[in-house]
């Protein structure tokens, strides 16, 4: 690692001590506004977002579907069993027939459509199994009931009405129960896509300045960006200073400092002055698309990643498949009574329906969910939960996420005998009064924090690349960097500048008539949990390391104050997400936690996707879990949490697909030569005792 010996304070000119936005590689606009959707990686992106959008749909689906099913369970037997709450009338089969019509269309349409999904990769999973359970109870009870009618003299065939209308009720119930759990899901790439803005100020060939949308910019346009406006394309300074801030969208607390020629992000915010920016590119070169386009293929990536339940599912499903078939000619070669070997088949295929299986995961999710909410976590998707028992590494941003993302002041040191140290704070912060420089507002609360009387400052402007310049108390002062002292041959201690800059502090000088008298050493505080949260890491073997915009002397100030050995320092969003990538490629599951919009592809690609509540919205929605207390010690809790999700999740498949193991070979007459055979009422019997077993154990979760 190399030591830090830049001599700017942080974001005070293009020698600073912090990548700046002339640091990076060339930045172009895109034709995308605040509005436009089209752009690359969104449709790959919105994949889960939609899916979860049918949550709305699921929940209307359930209510009717239930009231619908109302009158199926008053009047159908279970598996050929009357409850005591059940009669019927005349003609009450036919509003059985009518309803589970109705029922089998409209509830178990999101069943066949995600079963044909499924089909269609050749993985059937869960849609699958419960769309056969359905299919073949409806056209196994509408074939009995049209066989029934026929002729009397035929034994009467037995209908699964019942088991149809619960089936579905409950699958539906299960899916909106996760889906509520989770949450929405969000759309980071359309809150990319809002960090632009949706006009642009278009210097035209006549000099004149016109409004025009931001999506019909092209290469060489010049435009103008007033003070507070956001920049609407990436591109390079033509005239004019000033400061633009750019944590919006690098997630880093810093300004930067830009004049002729220097390059600039498009989503970044202009500081105090107005400039002219020329438009160097246009469409998915952009930094924002780029970074969309790198946060679309992460997440469509991860969605094809397969949960527990679906593994389960397709087993289950191959089984009974197998077992129904295998029945059916087995009965009728040793029977040739094709009535009893049918029965064996519908019988093993309804008795593996998912009623349990579909509610297994479900409530788990939800106490889950609902236990992390209470402290401070917000679980939005369930493979973090299930992956987070084989994370080895956890990468982690460093500004917002192991320290608080604010400068504050560290060292106030008067060089002058005629000038004490509250002297000094109190007229840099009187020219610091009207910026809005992340420095700045650490000198202006330092002064409030001391109660000291800050004075009025006239004449006050900004030194391009250098700092601020005014009037106090009637003599010119000027706040500068080290690099202006170097550049005037005045004398100051580069061993304290040394000394303080390896500790991770942007020092400024003040000068009063040409005169060194003081200086202000500010740093990025610390958050208290960061190191307890480093070592409970590495006590549980995860390798914690950080990832960092920031030059290498401040990242290795930071690392070594957390206890973190191995760290990247400098990084852009795509290398960020090229170094999440070169984990899992050696195949160390990791987990990234980050606020930043440079965050959201790493967040994206990441095994587990962490964002800091404080974050950016884009980095927020990239992820799996969000800690809303922005606590990084609330990781640990998450991954307590995830552990004893994890057991109960795989107890909850034993209890809603393990009785399969015996009920299936029953139900398919395995034992039919000692005389024990599993009537379809025993095994309705079965199904319902492990609904209740799954319920009862999902609602033990506990967070420690």
């Amino acid at each position: 690692m190399e030591k830090h010996t830049d001599k700017n304070p942080q974001g005070r000119g293009k020698d600073s001590n912090v990548a700046s936005a002339s640091d990076k590689e060339p930045m172009q606009g895109m034709e995308m506004h605040s509005h436009d959707m089209s752009g690359p990686g969104m449709q790959d992106g919105m994949a889960h977002a939609d899916q979860m959008g049918h949550m709305g749909n699921l929940k209307v689906k359930f209510w009717v579907c239930l009231i619908v099913s109302i009158p199926i369970l008053l009047l159908s037997p279970m598996m050929g069993m009357h409850l005591p709450f059940q009669f019927s009338f005349a003609g009450s089969d036919w509003v059985v027939l009518a309803l589970a019509t109705f029922l089998f269309f409209y509830g178990g349409k999101p069943f066949f459509d995600g079963a044909l999904r499924e089909l269609k990769n050749r993985k059937p999973a869960m849609m699958t199994l419960i769309s056969m359970g359905i299919s073949v109870s409806y056209f196994y009870s509408l074939f009995a009931f049209v066989w029934n009618r026929l002729d009397r003299t035929y034994s009467v065939r037995m209908n699964f009405f019942w088991e149809l209308a619960t089936l579905i009720v409950i699958m539906l119930l299960g899916h909106w129960i996760e889906m509520r759990a989770v949450g929405d899901a969000g759309d980071a790439l359309k809150k990319m896509a809002e960090l632009l803005p949706s006009t642009a100020h278009l210097v035209n060939e006549n000099g004149n300045t016109v409004d025009v949308a931001v999506s019909t910019l092209k290469i060489g346009d010049v435009v103008t960006v007033r003070a507070g406006e956001k920049i609407p394309a990436d591109g390079t300074v033509a005239s004019g200073d000033s400061t633009v801030n750019e944590s919006m969208v690098t997630g880093e607390a810093k300004a930067v400092v830009v004049s002729n020629g220097d390059k600039v992000i498009g989503g970044s915010i202009n500081g105090n002055g107005t400039i002219s920016v020329r438009v160097t590119g246009t469409g998915e070169s952009g930094y924002l698309a780029q970074v969309m386009k790198l946060v679309g293929d992460a997440r469509k990536e991860k969605s094809e990643a397969e949960n527990l339940s679906d593994k389960v599912a397709r087993a289950l499903f191959y089984i009974a498949l197998g077992a129904g078939i295998a029945a059916f000619v087995v009965w009728f070669l040793i029977t040739r009574d094709i009535d009893m070997a049918l029965e064996r088949l519908v019988t093993v295929l309804i008795i593996a329906c998912p009623h349990a299986l579909g509610l297994a995961i479900p409530l788990v999710v939800a106490r889950s969910t609902s236990l992390a909410a209470s402290h401070g976590l917000l679980i939005r998707n369930r493979h973090a939960v299930e992956e987070a028992k084989a994370i080895r590494v956890a990468a982690m941003d460093k500004t917002g996420t192991l320290t608080e993302g604010n400068f504050a002041v560290r060292t106030v040191k008067s060089l002058d005998s005629d000038w004490s140290d509250d002297r000094v704070l109190e007229t840099m912060a009187a020219l610091e009064r009207e910026s809005s420089h992340p420095l700045a507002a650490g000198i202006l609360e330092s002064a409030r924090s001391r109660n000291l009387t800050v004075p009025l400052a006239s004449n006050v402007k900004t030194m391009g690349g250098t700092g601020l310049s005014g009037v106090v108390d009637g003599r010119k002062v000027e706040i500068v960097t080290a690099a202006y002292l170097d550049s005037k041959r005045l004398p100051y201690s580069e061993n304290e500048f040394s000394e303080l800059s390896r500790q991770g502090n942007s020092i400024s000088y003040l000068l009063a008539d040409e005169k060194v008298v003081g200086l202000v050493a500010e740093g990025d505080e610390i958050k208290p949990e960061a190191r307890k949260t480093v070592e409970a890491l590495r006590s549980r073997g995860i390798e914690p390391v950080m990832l960092t915009g920031d030059n290498e002397g401040f990242a290795k100030a930071v690392a070594e104050q957390v206890g973190i050995t191995e760290f990247h320092a400098g990084l852009l969003p795509q290398d960020k997400e090229k170094v999440i990538e070169s984990y899992r490629r050696e195949n160390r599951p990791v987990m990234m936690v980050g606020d930043g919009v440079n965050d959201a592809p790493a967040l994206a690609k990441a095994n587990i996707g962490v964002a800091i509540g404080a974050g950016t919205d884009v980095a927020i929605d990239s992820a799996d879990v969000i800690l809303v207390k922005s606590n990084p010690y609330d990781i640990v809790h998450f991954l307590n949490l995830a552990k004893n999700t994890s057991e109960k999740i795989v107890q909850n498949l034993w209890w809603g697909a393990g009785y399969n193991i015996v009920a299936i070979p029953l139900a398919a007459g395995i034992l039919a030569p000692v005389g024990i055979v599993l009537s379809p009422a025993v095994g309705a019997i079965f199904m319902s005792a492990s609904t209740v077993i799954v319920a009862i154990n999902a609602m033990r979760l506990k967070m420690e």
